[in-house]
């Protein structure tokens, strides 16, 4: 079953929302090449969407970092984990084994999860930083100097 974005897993933060919609879509793609029976899909959304949330991790912790927030570290940490295991069904994959639907359930738990636990956490603490960092225009908006920070 298809995930459906819902209220309660908006964050209020545009980018980070963004970001997460598009894992949501990649998992949805997944969803779709098993239906299709097609491995040659599977293991392409499942690159995708491993490169995908590198960059989203990065980019997350990077605001918590700037925000300071206190629990910026063992976010990370939650981070490493989920791409440690990601990196697991990737290799059985490349390795020929039918982890497809067991990826798909555990990828649907696991960000419904995250989202609505671990990422709410630190809402209030970077939005704040946001708003300390919008009001700073020496060096673009916000977000320009938190991506070119980010990728600098």
């Amino acid at each position: 079953m298809a995930i459906e974005w819902t209220s309660d897993l908006h964050t209020g933060i545009e980018v980070i929302d963004d970001q997460h919609k598009r894992i949501v879509d990649y998992i949805n793609q997944l969803e779709n090449a098993i239906r299709q029976t097609d491995s040659r899909s599977v293991g392409l959304v499942l690159d995708a969407l491993a490169d995908y949330c590198l960059a989203h991790f990065g980019f997350e912790e990077s605001l918590q970092e700037k925000a300071g927030y206190a629990l910026a570290k063992p976010h990370k940490v939650i981070h490493e984990t989920f791409a440690k295991r990601l990196a697991r069904y990737r290799e059985k994959h490349n390795a020929g084994e039918d982890v497809a639907q067991q990826l798909h359930d555990m990828l649907k738990t696991w960000l419904m999860h995250h989202i609505k636990r671990d990422d709410m956490a630190y809402v209030s603490v970077v939005k704040g930083g946001i708003d300390r960092m919008s009001r700073d225009k020496n060096d673009g908006d916000w977000l320009s100097r938190s991506v070119k920070g980010y990728f600098n």
